[in-house]
């Protein structure tokens, strides 16, 4: 018998979605940092075990979107819901169960597919904290399994995994084994730089700026992968603080996500990053469409 099928992660922002993701597939595929709204896509993780395939769909926070971007995020999170055989909602330890999972929970009582509860950050809390909290989500939701875990430090994963198991219906191996993301090379290396930009950068800029690779290129007769990537803001001023002083700014992160893109793809990298100004992209519906957002193909 083989058991294979889709397993949506969701849940608020910045509660540890993609760094579970990551664990779980024990490969960095989706970029994770301690700003909310990092994911903005979809982004598939397969895993495959003896006799099944696990196919988890990493999703953007569910939050109250107010740009054009924000609502595409949420659409693309919601859709999951339907496109999956069950769900993992994530949940915070150390925050408790707050309004956003409410919100969250009231959204999956229509659904017919088993929901796990994943209560992420235990090592954050005390073991007394944990009970009461169990008690809470259950009362509010007929949760299939409820699994304390750190996503960040591996707890947990293996009972997580086990729970999965349980729950998945017999199906087809969907994917090649070596395939790990539906996601392409120059998706990935997007997402690499854009991470290093959210980390060196402060206030609007990670909300508003995309990465854009415009070159990706390997040298046949070399190990040396040419990358050339744009970044785009949505004003001016943002750009001078990207490019900093004499360049520093932009060098920094240059630097940065080329000794990232080096380990991931295990090659040498030669990156040269650009910066361009395109007026309010966030609120432009044909230009989030070119970017890659909002589609739900």
């Amino acid at each position: 018998m083989f058991k294979s099928g889709f397993i949506g992660i969701i849940g608020r922002p910045n509660v540890g979605k993609s760094t579970l993701l990551n664990a779980l597939i024990g490969e960095r595929i989706a970029i994770a940092t301690h700003k909310p709204q990092t994911t903005r896509n979809r982004i598939m993780g397969i895993k495959n075990v003896e006799n099944g395939q696990l196919i988890f769909l990493d999703t953007p926070g569910i939050h109250q979107a107010t740009t054009l971007l924000n609502r595409y995020m949420v659409h693309t999170a919601r859709d999951t819901f339907g496109d999956s055989d069950l769900l993992l909602l994530v949940v915070e330890a150390d925050a408790g169960c707050v309004e956003g999972d409410r919100s969250i929970i009231d959204s999956l009582r229509e659904g017919k597919r088993p929901v796990i509860l994943a209560v992420n950050k235990i090592d954050l809390v005390e073991k007394s904290q944990l009970l009461p909290l169990f008690d809470e989500f259950q009362n509010l939701y007929p949760f299939a399994a409820l699994i304390p875990l750190s996503a960040l430090k591996g707890k947990g994963l293996d009972v997580l995994l086990a729970e999965v198991w349980k729950l998945l219906p017999e199906g087809p191996q969907y994917f090649p084994e070596e395939m790990m993301t539906d996601r392409s090379e120059r998706f990935i290396a997007a997402e690499i730089i854009r991470e290093k930009v959210i980390l060196q950068t402060r206030q609007e800029i990670p909300y508003a700026m995309a990465v854009v690779v415009d070159s990706f290129k390997e040298r046949e007769d070399s190990d040396l992968l040419r990358i050339q990537a744009t970044i785009l803001v949505e004003k001016e001023s943002q750009k001078g603080i990207l490019i900093g002083k004499k360049g520093a700014m932009l060098k920094k992160i240059g630097t940065e996500a080329r000794l990232s893109l080096e380990n991931f793809f295990g090659t040498r990298v030669f990156l040269e990053l650009f910066v361009k100004v395109r007026k309010d992209w966030t609120r432009d519906a044909k230009m989030l469409q070119e970017l890659g957002y909002g589609d739900k193909s």
